[in-house]
């Protein structure tokens, strides 16, 4: 039988044009070329192709063509060309600009708890975020204070210029904890991070954008540090003197009252040695302009009491329990104040928890039900307070919360969560919302627990089986143990001796 070959007009073409000359219009001499077994004209007759070669044509000829129309085998052969041709333009790249070709870096955000496999975009702006929570995942916080300052200033058009910028150095979260104050209305100045002797570059990458022009109060003044820190050349600078917390922190609310002219109907004094229970002042500060002050254990510096009898008729609020703050600390305070009254727990996790929940008149951030905005920080990471302070003052407004550890939510924490969490009966969209800002990266707070925060955060339909909206008395105990400490509703009130 012998087998049709659609491809033998073209094979014999492509041997016998090179082996004789032409003897008609389409024919060729074949006498040139001897016909090898299998039908297959050779150009060279000494040269035998090997049998496995040989078997390879002859099937490709007569078993694998004839089975196919010609119309799928043009199809294939246009498919070829295109894979061949796409091969050529990456390697070849005809369209690039040689070696001026710019390179867009991609930054794809992965849920890990491996620091090293989260990927941190410039400044540590936020990359990972979910329903609910939004990341700030800067290494440290003086990354987290960068991209905090430029997500509550962006440049828009309408906005009005910032004015100044309070830089504080890396080692001294007293006093990026006191320059808080600073970062809320009315004056808006974000805190950032230097260094004794230098300015990190993400810092100064933060101030070119952001721009800071003086004016207005500061007097053309763009840049005030305290605590020694550094300040890049070319802004007008001035320093906020002071050797220790207490005596920064008096300097700050000298400036404070010269930029705002006004007097502060309360004060906040915390400890300057354990941060995790003065952490929460800072986000108070920024929302309500009230001052944050220094002491110690037992001894209220004399930075504090002059600043103390400068404001005399403020309330005094001592933030953290006896063990942190002693009773000697608040009979001192007592002589130069008219009221003082405490707010403590035992535990950062919880005295940051019962500061959040309290209410006084005018003081307290009342949070006993949904509808707000907070920040999460790892209490090992003091200097992420100052650095949350602007997302506490704008957006949703809300208090910092914290965590100490970055790997479990705190059980305390959860509670609160799942208390205030938002729910709806029929319509979403009328609901209330959380948000909850996360300061640091997976090293501070992990994957899991950014996860589980924000399944807590989540509306939930009542009565769905997924959870309920929270009350002030939505039946979940008081955070943390108040070691005879006041409850959040009835403070404890203290007269001047």
């Amino acid at each position: 039988m012998t087998r049709s070959n659609p491809c033998h007009a073209l094979t014999d073409w492509s041997v016998n044009q090179f082996t004789g000359p032409e003897v008609g219009p389409a024919t060729y001499r074949a006498s040139a070329a001897p016909e090898a077994p299998g039908g297959l004209r050779v150009a060279f007759p000494a040269v035998r192709l090997p049998r496995p070669v040989q078997n390879a044509i002859d099937w490709v000829r007569f078993d694998l063509f004839p089975r196919f129309e010609p119309r799928t085998i043009a199809i294939a052969g246009g498919g070829l060309v295109g894979v061949l041709l796409l091969g050529w333009l990456i390697v070849a790249d005809p369209f690039s600009s040689g070696g001026n070709a710019e390179t867009r870096v991609v930054t794809i955000a992965v849920a890990t708890d491996n620091a090293q496999q989260a990927p941190v975009g410039t400044l540590g702006f936020p990359l990972v975020a979910t329903r609910n929570t939004t990341r700030i995942s800067g290494p440290d916080p003086t990354d987290d204070a960068a991209a905090a300052a430029l997500a509550t200033h962006p440049p828009a058009p309408e906005a009005a210029p910032l004015e100044a910028v309070t830089l504080v150095p890396d080692d001294n979260w007293q006093a990026g904890i006191a320059a808080s104050v600073l970062a809320g209305p009315p004056t808006r100045m974000p805190v950032l991070v230097s260094q004794h002797g230098s300015v990190p570059d993400v810092t100064t990458q933060a101030l070119a954008q952001l721009n800071p022009r003086g004016g207005g109060a500061s007097g053309g003044v763009a840049l005030y540090a305290a605590g020694g820190a550094s300040v890049p050349s070319g802004l007008k600078s001035q320093e906020l003197h002071g050797n220790s917390p207490a005596e920064i922190a008096n300097s700050i609310d000298q400036l404070r009252q010269r930029l705002t002219k006004a007097e502060p109907e309360h004060i906040l004094l915390v400890s300057s040695d354990r941060p995790g229970y003065a952490m929460p002042a800072a986000a108070w500060a920024a929302r309500s302009g009230d001052p944050v002050l220094f002491t110690g254990p037992r001894q209220v510096p004399s930075a504090t009491l002059a600043a103390l009898r400068r404001h005399a008729a403020a309330t005094v609020y001592v933030l953290g329990p006896e063990s942190v703050i002693s009773k000697d600390v608040v009979q001192q305070v007592g002589r130069v104040s008219a009221t003082v009254q405490r707010v403590g727990a035992t535990g950062a996790v919880q005295n940051a928890l019962l500061f959040a929940r309290y209410s006084d008149g005018s003081f307290g951030w009342n949070i006993n039900d949904p509808g707000h905005g907070m920040e999460l920080a790892n209490a090992d990471r003091p200097l992420d307070a100052a650095a949350a302070a602007s997302l506490a003052s704008s957006g949703k407004w809300g208090p910092l919360l914290l965590t100490d550890t970055a790997d479990v939510l705190p059980p305390e924490l959860r509670s609160f969560l799942l208390d205030i969490k938002p729910g709806y009966e029929t319509d979403p969209t009328r609901a209330v919302y959380n948000h909850i800002w996360l300061m640091g990266d997976a090293t501070a707070i992990g994957g899991e627990v950014q996860a589980e925060v924000d399944e807590l955060a989540e509306l939930a339909q009542i009565g769905s089986g997924g959870g309920s909206q929270g009350t002030a008395g939505g039946g979940v105990a008081q955070p943390g143990g108040l070691e005879g400490e006041p409850t959040p509703t009835t403070p404890q009130n203290g007269k001047k001796k």
